[in-house]
Order: C-alpha cells, then structure tokens, then sequence
C-alpha cells in the first residue's frame, strides 16, 4: 500500500511539473505576442514618417498596418490561453481586448485619413505597448497569481 501512495504522488508531481512548464510556454506565448505587437506599431511609427518623403511609404505603412492589426489580434489569443487553460490572471485579456479596441480605431481613422486623430493615437498605443512590454519582462512567470501560487496551497 506504501508503495501506491509514493506512486500517486510522484504522478501528482509529475501534473504538478507538466502545469508548471505549460504555464511558462503560455506566459512566454504572451511577452513574445506583446513585444511583436510593440514592434508592429514602432514599424508603423517608422512609416508614418516615409508617407512624407518617398512614394513606397503608403505602401509600407498599409502593409505595416495589416501585420500591427495581426499582432494585436495574436496578443489577445495569448492573453485568452494564459487566461483560461494557464490559470493565470484575466487582466491581460482586458488589455489585450482594449488594445485591439483601439488598433480597430486607428485602422477605421487611417483609412479615412484623419491624421489630427490617427497620429496622436498612434502614439498613445505606442505607449501602452511599450508599457504592457515593460510590466510583462518585470514579473516572474507567475506574478499573476496562476496555477503555481494555487498548487502551493
């Protein structure tokens, strides 16, 4: 009977092991999502200002659209699976939905060319990009309350 019980535990170490290393991979998933995101939107800063001077800066910056567009869409993916399966905390989602909330109103004032909005928001989500890059390299991999800081209990 000893012996099933060392067994059961070693098995529960091991889920205990295999959570943990999830864990990670879905938290590298969501600084590895938010550090694309900030470079998508830096690249667009970077275009903005070819618009002015050269003839392929439109296209540069329409296709550096599409890829920020892309990545704030990704970050939200990855804060959903660090979210839920990881047992991590939801505020990241709440970011990540608000970021593309404000993609989707860059891209819809972009289009209709209304720089005295496009530009001062495209620097505000430069900002928070950056910021949410800065807060996500701070923490450990899980300062946000997840499943390790459960499974201690």
């Amino acid at each position: 009977m000893a012996t099933r019980t060392t067994a059961d535990r070693a098995t529960a170490e091991g889920a205990t092991a295999d959570g943990a290393t999830a864990e990670r991979r879905t938290r590298t998933f969501l600084r590895v999502s938010i550090a694309l995101q900030t470079l998508a939107v830096f690249f667009q800063a970077a275009t903005a200002g070819l618009l002015l001077s050269t003839s392929y800066g439109e296209t540069l910056h329409g296709v550096g659209a599409r890829v920020m567009y892309g990545a704030s869409m990704l970050y939200v993916i990855a804060a959903v699976l660090a979210w839920r399966p990881g047992g991590g905390s939801p505020r990241p989602v709440l970011y990540a939905s608000g970021f593309l909330a404000l993609a989707s109103a860059q891209v819809v004032l972009g289009i209709a060319h209304v720089p005295a909005l496009h530009v001062p928001l495209g620097v505000l989500m430069f900002g928070l990009s950056v910021l949410a890059l800065a807060r996500g390299a701070s923490r450990g991999p899980t300062a946000s309350g997840g499943a390790l800081r459960q499974r201690a209990r």
